[in-house]
């Protein structure tokens, strides 16, 4: 899909559903950022999402060279713009404190953590690059909860988690760590539309459980800042990951052990 075809969908979508449209823009050039940015907020466009997908291969070019090329792309569009504007966030950069702190004082409203970098394989028969997509599953969730339970209270941009969300439980989770949004695609494009039905059910019947009137109660509860033990965000808790691993079936394991050696 092209530009022109997809300003064409911005419109038709704006006028065929009741909830916001966000359109989402990956430029080149500073002109193509800024113009495209602009037609898509005439067509239509409630927000829009900068996805900056930037993945630096020169050793010459420094962290602080990438950050600002971010900032930069954010300034320029968000003085076009008279609607929100979100920027979708790498999980590579060597400091994501100090990276989402210069984006959101460069003007973004939202920021969305994190991008999932298109990974290329390799054909062994034919020695070729091949494209391949997974698509994601509720254990990538653990990176962005991470993160987000991190950076909650130091923004004034909202935060959005994406990448991993699934089910009820990983709303819920999300929610909890301090994301305004929890975004879901690889779950609709297994099971369907029809899902967002059952995962909107599984957080009431949750909600009601225990005893949660809004999903405003639980919002940032499980933060960092929160928590009793904010070492549990951070490495210090390493050694104690490691000890939560437990062999389900010990003896077994000893009789594997005990037939190998004979």
């Amino acid at each position: 899909m092209g530009p022109e075809p997809y300003l064409e969908h911005i419109a038709k979508a704006k006028k065929s559903v009741g909830i916001p449209i966000i359109a989402s823009l990956n430029g080149v050039s500073t002109g193509g950022w800024t113009r495209y940015a602009k037609m898509m907020e005439n067509a239509g466009a409630d927000a829009i999402e900068l996805n900056i997908y930037y993945m630096p291969t020169d050793p010459e070019v420094g962290g602080a060279s990438v950050e600002n090329r971010y900032c930069d792309v954010v300034t320029q569009v968000k003085n076009l713009l008279h609607i929100p504007l979100a920027v979708k966030l790498s999980p590579f950069f060597s400091s994501i404190p100090n990276a989402t702190h210069k984006i959101d004082q460069a003007g973004a409203d939202g920021l969305v953590l994190f991008n999932r970098f298109y990974q290329p394989d390799i054909d062994l028969e034919t020695l070729e690059i091949t494209p391949h997509l997974d698509l994601s599953s509720s254990q990538e969730l653990r990176l962005r909860l991470n993160w987000v339970a991190i950076l909650y209270g130091h923004l004034h941009a909202d935060m959005a988690i994406t990448g991993g969300v699934h089910t009820a439980d990983d709303v819920l989770k999300s929610m909890m760590v301090g994301a305004r949004v929890a975004m879901m695609t690889s779950a609709l494009l297994e099971h369907g539309i029809s899902h967002i039905g059952d995962v909107f059910q599984d957080l009431r019947s949750w909600m009601e459980k225990h005893e949660y009137e809004s999903i405003r109660l639980m919002l940032g509860s499980m933060a960092r800042r929160a928590i009793p033990d904010p070492s549990d965000f951070e490495r210090s808790n390493y050694m104690k990951v490691l000890g939560s691993y437990a062999i389900e079936d010990a003896n077994s394991v000893g009789d594997l052990a005990v037939k190998n050696s004979l």
